[in-house]
């Protein structure tokens, strides 16, 4: 692992050190922290360097801003500057991007949701204040002093989270922590102390204190990591989940006595776990998100019925509302919200249509449905397929397969990726000699109609069906 870490640190030597060098000549200290040396001992350090000094931020400022491509203070309220700096690697220039932060302490109020900000004197202060162990290591520079004054070192030789201090002053300091337990548990596959996981269990409350953008940030990171089931269940089996997103621990559901339907939090994080599979150019949040949440309609719709079966009726479009409820309490993106809310009313929607051949008009209502998700709406209702059936499976993947093919067949005969009516809302005022108005719309809206059924028409076929409508209308 020191092997690994030496060739890392070698590898951003150049520009580390040139760095600390500038430091020592104006009287300050500069070593490698956190998560870098944490990746630097994994043998994954990337070129997004952390830094900490006994500089105060203006003079961090005074020595990056003669050196740096580019510098930011984004962050030089907490006492981090941020800077770019072009450095060349071996036989390439690539481009590194570094924070600096002031050795510093920091604390939640218990009514505040922002941490108060102290500085440090010490490395061994600054690194006690650090979330857990594997992250409160350090590297002197230039000379290269490996500084582990809480065991982190042996903390990931055995791949488990501890925090430096006790997990309640830890998480009292800043409770989004206990998110970041759950975060790495995901990232990094290791597994959580038991006296962590205590007191997660013991304070998860106090996430609530915890800004909504922040949590989100947290819950994203979790999500696009390697292992988010790992995750997603710390989160439950916590509390924590109650709180950030209580919708998933609902799904949890008791069986009936007759056992006659699957656990669906259990189906939905083997959806997720299907869905990461079909993945094709990395993590997709939209996607994950979607899976994750596809089926949390089912616990306000369930419903035994008289013959012992459970159902859950239009669960897909009541989830789609409380998808909606709750990444808006996220503060996701209007974008993001609206794509990942189509995908959960959407899910069921290839079950509708049966076992039977797609008619063209079926298609087009289809694709048309799923505009710009359809690649995703694909992903999703494959990973949907949980059964332990195989012919059951492969009978649902064959019929998926059809109706990909049917797609891809329709779209070689017709735009479907942008289906509109024949005649546009200019045409249709012309031909029927009127102004703008909700007669248009409804024109456009029977011409769509027309369109999804039939395909395309020809012009004069189009504007006869318009006549023939708007004489019906009297």
């Amino acid at each position: 692992m020191q092997r690994r870490a030496v060739s890392e640190l070698l590898r951003v030597s150049p520009v580390a050190d040139d760095l600390a060098r500038r430091f020592q000549e104006a009287g300050f200290s500069l070593a490698l922290v956190g998560g870098s040396v944490r990746d630097a001992l994994l043998g994954r350090l990337g070129n997004d360097l952390d830094f900490t000094t006994d500089a105060r931020p203006e003079d961090v400022l005074k020595i990056v801003r003669p050196w740096a491509d580019s510098v930011w203070e984004v962050g030089i309220a907490f006492g981090t500057v941020g800077c770019q700096k072009q450095g060349r690697v071996g036989d390439a220039d690539q481009s590194f991007q570094i924070e600096v932060t002031t050795y510093r302490s920091e604390a939640y109020d218990r009514t505040s949701r922002k941490p108060e900000v102290s500085y440090g004197d010490s490395i061994d202060q600054d690194l006690v204040r650090r979330d857990f162990t594997v992250n409160a290591m350090a590297v002197a520079l230039p000379e290269k002093e490996f500084i582990d004054p809480y065991g982190g070192l042996e903390d990931l030789a055995a791949r488990v989270l501890r925090t430096p201090g006790t997990p309640e002053e830890s998480f009292s300091d800043d409770p989004l922590r206990m998110m970041r337990a759950a975060r790495f548990a995901a990232q990094l596959d290791f597994e959580v102390a038991p006296e962590v996981v205590t007191a997660m269990k013991e304070m998860s409350g106090r996430i609530e204190i915890v800004s909504a953008e922040r949590v989100r940030e947290e819950l994203n990171k979790l999500l696009l990591s390697a292992h988010p089931r790992k995750g997603l269940g710390l989160l439950v089996d916590t509390g924590l989940a109650e709180h950030v997103l209580p919708e998933l621990p609902a799904l949890r559901l008791e069986s009936d006595e007759h056992h006659r339907h699957k656990d669906v939090y259990e189906h939905s994080l083997t959806v997720l776990d299907q869905a990461i599979d079909l993945e094709e150019d990395g993590p997709d949040l939209v996607l994950r998100l979607a899976a994750l949440l596809h089926d949390i309609g089912k616990p306000r719709t369930r419903r035994f019925e008289k013959d012992g079966r459970v159902s859950f009726h239009h669960h897909e479009v009541v989830g789609a509302k409380m998808t909606k409820k709750r990444m808006t309490a996220l503060k996701y993106s209007n974008e993001m919200i609206k794509d990942v809310s189509r995908l959960v009313e959407l899910h069921l929607r290839f079950h509708g249509y049966g076992t039977g051949e797609w008619t063209d008009s079926a298609v087009r209502r289809y694709v048309r449905d799923a505009g710009p998700m359809l690649s995703r709406l694909h992903k999703l209702t494959r990973s949907d397929c949980t059964t332990r059936n195989k012919r059951k499976a492969s009978a649902l993947s064959r019929a998926y397969d059809g109706l990909e093919d049917r797609i891809a067949q329709l779209q070689e005969q017709e735009e479907l990726d942008a289906i509109r009516p024949d005649l546009d809302g200019n045409q249709i005022q012309e031909i029927l000699g009127i102004g703008p108005g909700p007669a248009i719309g409804q024109a456009y809206k029977f011409l769509l109609e027309l369109r999804l059924e039939n395909g395309p028409m020809e012009h004069d076929q189009a504007v006869s069906a318009l006549k023939e409508w708007w004489a019906a209308q009297g």
